[in-house]
C-alpha cells in the first residue's frame, strides 16, 4: 500500500499532565509516513521536558508565543506537508490503528472531511472513570450543523486540498474556530464523510477551555450564530437570557403536566408552553440543542 502522508498539528499550553498521552497516541499508530508537529506556547509546566523526551520521534516541535490555539494550529498547517491533516489537542487521544483507517477511506473517496464516533471520559480520583460514547453520523444526519456542533474535532481529518479550499482557521475566535470551520467547509459544498468508528478519546477536565470560557465564549459562539443562521442567532439569545428557574406556581403546574400521559415532557416542553409566544418559531428539540450550546 502506498500510504498517504498523514500530517497531525498538536497545539500545547500548560497541559504537561496530559500531553504524553497525547504524544504516544500519536506515535503508538506506527503509521509508516507520519508528520508530528508541535506547536508549544511558552509552557510554565512540564510540557516542554515531555515533549523533548519525544524529540526524536516528532518532525517537528516549537516554543514560542503565539495568538491563541487556533494561531499554532495554523503554523502547524503551513508547515505541514500531508496530503491529509488534523489537529490534536494536547489533552486529547487517538484510538489504536486510526491513522491507517483514515487513509484506506481517503485513498477510496478522496478530497473531503472525515468525521467519526469520540469517547468522552473523565478520570476521577474518588468516582473512578466516567465515560460516554457518541454517534455522531447520526446527529449530523438529523441535526443541522447551523444549530450544534455535531462534528467532534478530535474525531476529524481532512485531506490538504481541502484546507487550502476552505482556508485557515479564523484567528478571532478563541472557542468556536473549529465548528466555524466546519460552517465554512459546508459553505463551500464541501463533502463529508461520516465514519461509524470512534476514532478518539476526548478528555474532560476542570482546566478544559470549552467549560472554562464563560460570557466570552458566549459570545463569541453568538457571533457565529449570526454570521451563518440568523434564525438560531435569536433563539441563542433567547436561551443565553432565560430563567429557568420556575416561580412556585409554575412548579406546581409542571408538577400537574407531569402526570399526564404526555411522551417526553419535560422543562423544555414546559417552557415552550407557557411563553408560546416567545418560542414559537421553534421546536422543543431546537431549543435543547441550543441549551447545550450555552
Amino acid at each position: 500500500m502506498n500510504y498517504p502522508k498523514i500530517s497531525i498539528v498538536t497545539p500545547s499550553y500548560n497541559q504537561g499532565q496530559y500531553i504524553e498521552d497525547t504524544i504516544l497516541s500519536v506515535l503508538g499508530q506506527r503509521y509508516p509516513n507520519l508528520e508530528y508537529l508541535i506547536y508549544d506556547a511558552v509552557s510554565t509546566d512540564n510540557s516542554v521536558t515531555i515533549i523533548k523526551k519525544h524529540e526524536n520521534e516528532l518532525t517537528y516541535w516549537v516554543s514560542e508565543n503565539d495568538n491563541g490555539q487556533s494561531d499554532a494550529i495554523n503554523k502547524g498547517f503551513a508547515r505541514a506537508t500531508g496530503e491529509i491533516l488534523m489537529w490534536l489537542n494536547s489533552d486529547d487521544i487517538l484510538m489504536p490503528n486510526v491513522l491507517h483507517f483514515i487513509a484506506e477511506q481517503y485513498i477510496e473517496k478522496g478530497d473531503a472531511i472525515y468525521f467519526g464516533n469520540c469517547i468522552h471520559f473523565k478520570e476521577n480520583m474518588n468516582s473512578g472513570l466516567y465515560a460516554s460514547g457518541s454517534n455522531v453520523a447520526e446527529s449530523f444526519n438529523t441535526i443541522p450543523l447551523e444549530l450544534i456542533d455535531t462534528i467532534i474535532q478530535p474525531s476529524s481529518f481532512w485531506s490538504k486540498k481541502v484546507w487550502l479550499q476552505n482556508g485557515i482557521l479564523d484567528n478571532n475566535f478563541h472557542f468556536g474556530f473549529d465548528w466555524e470551520w466546519f460552517l465554512r467547509a459546508k459553505n463551500n459544498s464541501i463533502p463529508f464523510y461520516s465514519i461509524n468508528k470512534p476514532i478518539s478519546l476526548y478528555r474532560i477536565h476542570d482546566e478544559h477551555k470549552t467549560g472554562t470560557g464563560g460570557k466570552q465564549r458566549q459570545e463569541e459562539l453568538l457571533k457565529i450564530y449570526k454570521i451563518y443562521s440568523p434564525k438560531y442567532a435569536k433563539l441563542y439569545k433567547l436561551v443565553k437570557n432565560e430563567n429557568f428557574n420556575l416561580s412556585l406556581g409554575e412548579k406546581v403546574i409542571f408538577r400537574v403536566c407531569k402526570l399526564l400521559p404526555t411522551k417526553g415532557f419535560n422543562r423544555i416542553s414546559f417552557l415552550k408552553m407557557i411563553k408560546y409566544k416567545k418560542y414559537k418559531k421553534y421546536t422543543i428539540a431546537e431549543i435543547e440543542a441550543i441549551k447545550m450550546m450555552l
